[in-house]
């Protein structure tokens, strides 16, 4: 019995695992609005299309930082608070806005912008956290937010600017995508859209007459005039808030359009176009509880898109999919089981815990795998083309190393990087998706796939490598000062995959940084030119060429190997993010002030294990069970 549990334990744990994955593929089942459907509707926002699911979810993280809405944040989990997702509140945004306004979505964390809004604090018993607030709480702040916002912009410098005013700052972003959101299907002051578009269509022909006898001195009728002004001023408002594109173009070709667009070029003699009529239909349906009527507006309108616009609908499909699918999210979450189970085999030497956690890693980075070539597909691009993406691929290629290691050495340590590695970077990935949309357009000077491909791909892979060296020296270190599993065996294991991963990342970095070199020359004009990016990634290769050239001269071993690694750890960090929070250079493609804290807590995360590193051998709790100088010789460093 032992051994058949010992046999089909990892494999069953696995299954469990995999069939929780696939679960969760189902989407749930619309009772009565098909939000499911409309969430399928292509629309482009940001330079690239979309299916209004993304801008829903991307549009809540950026206000929210969830994808979800929960609709009583006063109420703990266990209080079954009502939860409701992205495109149900996008919909109530674009269609129902009175509903909407009233829902408390913006987060705001910072003390003193809570203050100036004059926003409630923390209240349970008038539902209120201190966290979450309304559209109609903020809205009569909004002229002094607008102010501020404006000084904020005007006279401070981004790298000298205050909590305070960096809340300021990503307040009005917020209120700014919220309004475009308002106005995207129709004007925000709309009562009832539908039967208002079809006045204004009746409205065109004595409009423009009037308009036309007014600029050339001839007797109009006034009231008609002003009528038809204060419509075009309207439909001008909406447009001048830069909302979605949600009008495909009219036989398939010409570019996606607003709103505010079409109904502004009607008045110069266009017709409007079917799709603002279907949309018309839906938000008027919507706004009365017509379930049976914007089930069939919406399954009209996705007719119409058929068939000049059915690559359109396939891929807002595919990616309705990918939204559902979650691949990073779920991957984390067997990464973390994944490495607790490799950890508590190395404590009490368990064979059966080591195979589960390798099953489980197997598991998580196929699901990863999956997720990043679904990506690829989605955008047409390399694997990596933001800073988003590069921590997908840097998680992707540490969790293949430490596969590797794991295959040769089968000890956990490999486990335990894959696991810690994936979830880690994969950590990171979710946190810069609260700055937009993670597909968004290229820029133009990055538009390349062959250089995406190649030097991208291979300076990141280099990344990976670095970071798997310093991952393992940071299990070196660990292991040998506050445990006694660290034998001599193994101490010359983790030394070996240390020095194995930094020949490879060697490698890696240099030809990655030589490609860059050729493409700045084919972009810019020049191989080099000191910019910080391209410091940082010569930086990288110095550092790793140094350990190298320190321990084949044989002036570090063991404890200096890893020491020298974790500095690695620093180094790779500030090449990967530093240099885009100086923003300044070529490369600041990625800047965001939110990492900063978090990088400079990492860096001093890792001098504090540089100094564990370098404390006497008889401070280490593995010394015990070792020959004291066998492994821990630091005589020549």
């Amino acid at each position: 019995m032992k051994k058949f549990f010992q046999k089909w334990f990892p494999p069953f744990l696995m299954l469990v695992m995999a069939l929780w994955f696939f679960g969760n593929l189902q989407a749930p089942k619309d009772k009565d609005f098909a939000f499911n459907e409309f969430g399928k509707l292509p629309v482009v926002f940001n330079g690239r299309l979309k299916p209004l699911d993304s801008l829903a979810r991307n549009s809540l993280l950026q206000i929210r930082e969830k994808q979800t809405l929960n609709l009583e944040p006063w109420k703990s989990w266990n209080e079954n608070p009502k939860i409701i997702p992205a495109t149900e509140w996008l919909a109530n945004v674009m269609m129902n806005p009175q509903v909407a306004d009233e829902w408390p979505v913006f987060r705001v964390d910072n003390p003193d912008l809570i203050a100036f809004l004059k926003l409630p604090e923390k209240n349970e018993a008038r539902h209120y956290d201190g966290k979450h607030y309304s559209w109609s709480q903020i809205a009569p702040s909004l002229d002094a937010l607008d102010k501020e916002n404006e000084r904020v912009e005007t006279n401070t410098v981004s790298s000298g600017r205050t909590a305070y005013e960096q809340a300021i700052l990503k307040m009005h972003a917020r209120l700014e995508l919220y309004v475009q959101l308002k106005n995207t299907i129709q004007p925000q002051d709309a009562q009832n859209w539908k039967a208002e578009l079809a006045d204004y269509e009746n409205l065109i022909p004595a409009g423009v007459a009037a308009v036309r006898a007014q600029q050339a001195g001839q007797k109009y009728d006034g009231q008609i005039f002003n009528q038809f002004l204060g419509e075009l001023q309207r439909f001008d408002f909406m447009e001048r808030f830069e909302p979605p594109l949600i009008v495909p173009p009219q036989n398939n070709s010409g570019d996606w359009k607003t709103v505010g667009t079409v109904l502004l070029e009607a008045a110069k003699g266009e017709n409007i176009s079917p799709a603002v009529k279907n949309y018309a239909t839906m938000s008027d349906a919507f706004k009365n509880g017509n379930v049976a009527g914007f089930n069939s507006a919406l399954a009209d309108y996705r007719s119409s898109l058929v068939p000049n616009f059915s690559r359109a609908l396939a891929k807002s499909r595919a990616e309705v999919f990918f939204n559902q699918m979650q691949p990073f999210y779920n991957a984390m979450v067997i990464y973390v089981l994944a490495g607790l189970l490799a950890i508590f085999s190395w404590f009490n030497l368990s064979e059966t815990l080591r195979r589960s956690a390798v099953w489980l890693v197997a598991l998580a980075f196929f699901i990863h795998t999956t997720g990043l070539i679904y990506r690829i597909v989605l955008q047409g691009r390399p694997p990596v083309t933001n800073l988003y993406s590069s921590a997908i691929f840097i998680g992707w290629g540490a969790c293949l190393l430490g596969m590797i290691l794991e295959k040769f050495h089968k000890n956990g340590i490999g486990a335990v990087v894959s696991a810690g590695m994936g979830f880690i970077t994969l950590i990171i990935a979710q946190n810069l998706a609260l700055d937009g949309d993670t597909m968004e357009m290229m820029r133009a000077v990055l538009d390349t796939n062959f250089w995406l491909a190649t030097h991208v791909v291979a300076v990141t892979t280099g990344y990976a490598s670095t970071f798997v060296a310093g991952f393992l020296a940071l299990i070196y270190i660990v292991r040998g000062v506050f445990t006694k599993t660290l034998d001599e065996a193994t101490g010359k294991s983790l030394a070996r995959m240390v020095y194995g991963i930094v020949c490879f990342a060697t490698l890696f970095s240099f030809v990655g940084t030589v490609l860059g070199g050729i493409w700045a020359d084919q972009s810019w004009g020049r191989f080099w030119g000191w910019d910080p990016k391209e410091n940082g990634a010569l930086i990288i290769v110095l550092w790793n060429a140094l350990i190298l050239h320190l321990r084949w001269g044989g002036m570090i071993r063991e404890r200096g190997l890893v020491v020298c690694a974790i500095g690695g750890n620093i180094v790779t960090s500030w090449s990967w993010f530093g240099v885009n929070m100086l923003g300044i250079g070529l490369h600041s493609y990625g800047f965001t002030d939110a990492a900063f804290k978090w990088l400079m807590l990492f860096v001093a995360s890792q001098i504090g294990f540089i100094v564990l590193g370098l404390l006497p051998p008889k401070m280490w709790k593995s010394s015990s069970v070792r020959a004291k100088r066998a492994i821990f010789n630091f005589d020549r460093f």
